[in-house]
C-alpha cells in the first residue's frame, strides 16, 4: 500500500485533533530528541563492535581419541604376534665355522 499525499493530510488532520495545535511543536521536538538519541547510540554501537582480534588460537586439527562410554571396560592391549594358520618360521641354527 503506498502513502499518498491525501493520506498524509488525514494524519496531520487527526494529529491536530489528538493532540492540540499547542502541544504539536513540542511533540515534534520530543521526536526529534528520540531520533537523534537513538542514532547517537546505534553509532556507538557500531564503534564498540568494530574490527577485533580473534580472541582464541587457530584450530589446528589434532585428533582427539574417542572417549568410551561410561561403565565400558576398555578393549584389551593387543600384543603383535603370529597370527592363526601362519606358517612359524625354523628356529635358527648355529652355523659351524670352518
Amino acid at each position: 500500500m503506498r502513502l499518498e499525499g491525501w493520506h498524509i493530510v488525514i494524519i496531520v488532520v487527526l494529529a491536530i485533533l489528538l493532540f492540540g495545535a499547542p502541544k504539536l511543536p513540542g511533540l515534534a521536538r520530543s521526536v526529534g530528541q528520540s531520533l537523534r538519541i537513538f542514532k547517537s547510540e546505534v553509532r556507538q554501537l557500531k564503534d564498540e563492535d568494530g574490527p577485533s582480534a580473534p580472541a582464541t588460537d587457530p584450530v589446528t586439527g589434532a585428533v582427539i581419541p574417542p572417549v568410551p562410554p561410561a561403565g565400558a571396560t576398555p578393549p584389551a592391549p593387543t600384543v603383535p604376534g603370529p597370527t592363526a594358520g601362519a606358517p612359524v618360521p625354523p628356529p635358527a641354527t648355529e652355523v659351524p665355522r670352518s
